[in-house]
């Protein structure tokens, strides 16, 4: 038997249309729309934007080119700020929020992809009826009679320009942005987390250095009376002395409210409630501090590691194949199908008589309007809006980034200086003390030595607050904590 007798003839008929089909793919003009590729005029391409930072010169001892590790905050080497972080990237209300969606981003591009394969349907029904008689050309009423109908199809659509291939694009880019995206929040996390430590720590610090400040004035109230008491000091002077220290006084609720605040943050981030958190899980007495040069990289590795930088270019690439997507309504779609059933009496059912079934291409195209060219032009105005977007994502890390550099960077210096002044207010009050011992100086100038001494700590203190801070913004901006 010939290739040919032993093709059915169904087949054999629609063979040709088949045929011209596949011609029809083959000389179609590919995937339709553009494809997508970084433009070379992007931002992040340009040799400025990859460069060293220039910010870095204004701490050259504190900052290194090397790599920013994974998890930054270890550098630290604090065991309970650890904890703390890890605990918020695994139970983060934000970050559970982000993985919800990447979760839904995942199921759209798998529904997308599902396209690419068959699809089948089946069908039964049941009905009394009494058909037209005029349906099938006959003069006479036709008998009410139970009619049945059960038939299964299977269609297949041929992507032949490829509108199923930008679909997939634009939902693997989409899928891609929520990751990255997913990525973006737990930077976030990770550095609210240490910022929140470290306020708790600053408070604690500044509330020592208040109380130590109000009982060194109390105590210069104290010396006061006595000497009013003896007719050596003036009223005036006294009342100074007490507005002082009642001033002091009020400052102190304000460093237990920070410290409280600072608890209350954590226990958010943590996905607690406030009573849920142990006091001693953010109880803190020394500020968390680097023992080693701040590892920054330079501008490519930045821009290679931001988060909202890698969303925004996915952003891009999801806009690019967008306008595929448009254009592809501007085609025919064509899908092959088959389905075989059984239609007629009920009774009959499954005899020669009521079996039916069908093989060949359907071809669907709304012809190209105004309409639809309209939302090509629209897509196309999309892209070049989120190429400006990622262009500005790329400005706006490496001003970040800059700009966390230069202050901590001038932080740094004005520590240095509260340092000298600290030791310097030391000395003084050392010096005070011998005078003080020896009966050259009396025991009010003692004091004030003293309280010049607690006042340089103070100020060192918010200094150093201040420039732990400064490093953890540095750390948020420089995109670190996700990988």
């Amino acid at each position: 038997m010939s290739a040919r007798s032993a093709c059915p003839r169904p087949l054999r008929r629609l063979a040709p249309l088949l045929a011209a089909l596949a011609l029809a793919g083959l000389s179609a003009c590919g995937t339709v729309g553009p494809d997508y590729r970084l433009p070379p005029a992007a931002k992040s391409r340009q040799t400025e934007a990859q460069a060293p930072f220039l910010s870095a010169a204004s701490a050259p001892a504190a900052v290194s080119l090397a790599p920013l590790p994974p998890h930054w905050w270890r550098l630290y080497r604090e065991e309970q700020l650890d904890a703390l972080v890890e605990q918020a990237l695994q139970a983060n209300t934000d970050l559970r929020v982000a993985q919800a969606h990447l979760q839904h981003a995942r199921a759209v591009r798998e529904e997308v992809d599902a396209e690419r394969g068959p699809h089948a349907s089946a069908s039964l029904a049941v009905q009394r009826a009494q058909e037209s008689g005029e349906a099938y050309l006959l003069p006479e009423k036709l008998p009410v009679t139970d009619e049945g109908d059960a038939g299964l199809r299977v269609a297949y659509q041929l992507d032949l320009f490829g509108q199923l291939a930008r679909a997939e694009e634009l939902a693997r880019a989409q899928q891609q942005a929520s990751e990255a995206a997913l990525d973006l929040v737990r930077t976030h996390v990770a550095a609210q987390t240490v910022a929140a430590f470290v306020q708790g720590c600053a408070a604690t610090l500044e509330q020592r250095d208040g109380q130590q400040a109000l009982d060194l004035q109390l105590r210069r109230v104290e010396v006061a009376r006595r000497l009013d008491a003896a007719g050596r000091l003036s009223a005036l002077e006294l009342g100074h002395a007490e507005a002082e220290a009642e001033a002091l006084r009020a400052r102190l609720p304000a460093f237990e409210a920070r410290r409280a605040e600072a608890h209350f943050r954590l226990a958010a981030l943590l996905g607690l409630t406030p009573r849920e958190l142990p006091a001693e899980r953010s109880r803190c007495n020394a500020l968390p501090g680097l023992d080693s040069p701040l590892p920054v990289g330079d501008g490519a590795a930045l821009l290679r590691r931001r988060p909202d930088v890698r969303e925004a270019e996915r952003g891009l690439a999801a806009a690019t194949a967008r306008i595929g997507v448009a254009m592809g309504e501007l085609y025919p779609h064509v899908t092959l199908g088959a389905s075989a059933g059984v239609t007629g009496v009920l009774s009959d059912l499954g005899q020669s008589s009521t079996v039916r079934w069908g093989l060949g291409p359907l071809i669907s195209w709304h012809i190209p309007d105004s309409a639809a060219r309209a939302r090509v032009r629209g897509a196309q105005a999309d892209a070049q809006a989120a190429l400006a977007r990622f262009d500005g994502t790329v400005l706006t890390a490496l001003r970040e980034t800059e700009t966390a550099l230069s202050r901590y960077g001038h932080d740094l210096d004005a520590l240095a200086d509260l340092k000298a002044a600290r030791e310097r207010a030391g000395w003084l009050a050392q010096q005070n003390q011998r005078l003080h011992e020896a009966g050259r100086a009396p025991l009010l100038s003692q004091l004030d030595a003293q309280r010049g001494l607690l006042s340089a700590r103070s100020a060192l203190t918010v200094a150093q607050a201040q420039v732990a801070q400064d490093e953890v913004q540095l750390f948020w901006a420089l995109g670190g904590g996700w990988e």
